[in-house]
């Protein structure tokens, strides 16, 4: 148990880590050639696992719209807006408001897919918007500061959540790797052209180092860690390896200050708090079918743990 809680914690750091090394990279690579070139790798690890295990199936036709629906929204937005907004925004910042997905996949189910959102629900996200509230006040001054790069994490967010209902849905009929490759397939192949008509200037890293970092995080992160996290998470309780996700935004400060010399004000730790206290309140002892992101990831590829 002790073991397995070990490795869950490995794959928190490495997913909070994303955060920094993202930050990293899109000082040296255009948002949308990051994008495609992440994409790329993310693919061929996919292919590779997909072949490793001979599980290569075909999706029906009734399904061939959402699948692209997926791959443009939940894959290609999602991971642009992600390298669009790190270009400015911190982070740590980031960390903590894409935290707030949970909350909002709940809503979206309440509408789309027809969930009861209950009272725990409501208060839950009045605590995180609180959080919010109080990590993009600059300064600590009463005047709230959404630069773009903000606006651009807050997209993230919103095709995140979007991405985990479109799931919940396809995996009802379609193997969960089979999702997984087909949508980075058509995030892919959609990112080549917008990698030349949406970064101006066009950068890329010449450096050995920043191709390693590109590569390693595209395929550990996405790869490697859900791999890990899909096989000890059968071993813990699911309620406390929620609990275990949600500290990622702790560890993207952590590493914020290791790596970027970045102080950890005492405003993000409250926000992060109140945050994490809305979560933790709005998907305590849910019994909605709908996938958090915990969830996601495991389904993400469970057929290869």
């Amino acid at each position: 148990m002790l073991k397995a809680y070990g490795w869950l914690t490995f794959c928190v750091v490495v997913w909070g880590s994303n955060f920094v090394f993202g930050k990293i990279l899109v000082e040296d690579f255009s948002p949308g050639l990051l994008t495609s070139l992440r994409l790329l790798f993310i693919v061929l690890c996919l292919v590779g696992i997909t072949a490793y295990k001979k599980n290569f199936k075909l999706v029906s036709k009734s399904d061939v719209f959402l699948i692209l629906s997926l791959g443009v929204i939940g894959v290609f937005i999602n991971q642009w807006s992600f390298f669009k907004g790190l270009q400015t925004a911190d982070p740590t910042t980031s960390a903590i408001i894409l935290a707030m997905t949970p909350i909002l996949t709940g809503l979206l189910a309440a509408v789309f897919l027809k969930e009861r959102l209950t009272i725990r629900m409501l208060m839950g996200s009045i605590l995180a918007i609180i959080g919010i509230y109080f990590v993009v006040v600059k300064g600590g001054s009463s005047s709230l500061h959404f630069d773009k790069g903000l606006l651009w994490i807050v997209v993230t967010m919103i095709t995140f959540a979007i991405m985990i209902i479109m799931t919940r849905v396809l995996s009802q009929r379609i193997d969960p790797l089979m999702i997984t490759l087909y949508s980075n397939l058509v995030g892919f192949i959609v990112s080549i052209p917008f990698a030349f008509s949406l970064d101006t200037p066009l950068r890329m890293s010449s450096n050995i180092t920043d191709w390693a970092l590109l590569i390693g995080t595209a395929v550990v992160v996405h790869g490697i860690a859900t791999l890990i996290w899909n096989n000890n998470i059968r071993h813990v309780n699911a309620s406390k390896a929620s609990v275990l996700s949600n500290l990622e935004p702790f560890v993207a400060m952590i590493m914020g200050l290791i790596l970027l010399h970045k102080p950890i004000t005492g405003v993000e730790i409250l926000g992060s708090l109140f945050i994490l206290a809305g979560v933790m309140l709005s998907t305590y002892q849910r019994k909605s079918g709908i996938l958090n992101p915990v969830e996601y990831r495991t389904r993400q590829s469970r057929s290869t743990s």
